[in-house]
């Protein structure tokens, strides 16, 4: 596959939505058709999971990881933060296949570091899918939803009018 359509496909998947999923005992979820529906052909069936920030998972199509991963190994394994990084972020990334059922099956490892259990919720973000536990996600979202209009104007305030050309 060529960049220039790795590029492509990243900017043209644009995954929205928030969805609440029951893990079974085998830790398998559903993958909701909302969520399905999004997806071009093909790009619903392998997926990469990975530790994500703030202890969730991080889902990636395979478009978006390869094209994630090659940055990430370009980067200077003579620094002992890039080394650092390297093992935090590579580590444990995992190359995961949705069953004939559309369930997800997200490693054991994985989903012991994000301290999902039961109950969990998915978040579609453009180009990758965040799984959190249900309890932290909405207790994240209750402590940081404060600060929220100030976050929106330290990092986009630079957009200018998004509004402005439609």
């Amino acid at each position: 596959m060529s960049k220039e359509c790795v590029l492509l496909t990243l900017y043209m998947t644009d995954l929205l939505g928030e969805y609440e999923v029951a893990i079974d005992s085998k830790g398998r979820f559903l993958l909701p058709s909302g969520l399905r529906k999004q997806l071009a052909a093909g790009e619903g069936e392998r997926f990469v999971v990975n530790r994500g920030f703030e202890s969730c998972l991080t889902i990636y199509l395979m478009d978006t990881w390869k094209a994630l991963s090659a940055q990430v190994n370009k980067l200077n394994d003579f620094q002992a933060n890039v080394r650092e990084f390297k093992r935090l972020f590579l580590n444990g990334a995992t190359i995961v296949e949705v069953d004939s059922a559309d369930r997800f099956l997200a490693p054991k490892q994985l989903m012991e570091y994000a301290g999902i259990k039961k109950d969990a919720v998915l978040l579609a973000q453009g180009n990758k899918i965040e799984l959190w536990d249900r309890d932290k996600y909405y207790a994240y979202l209750r402590e940081k939803s404060g600060g929220y209009s100030q976050l929106a104007a330290d990092v986009a305030g630079t957009f200018g009018n998004p509004f402005e050309n439609l």
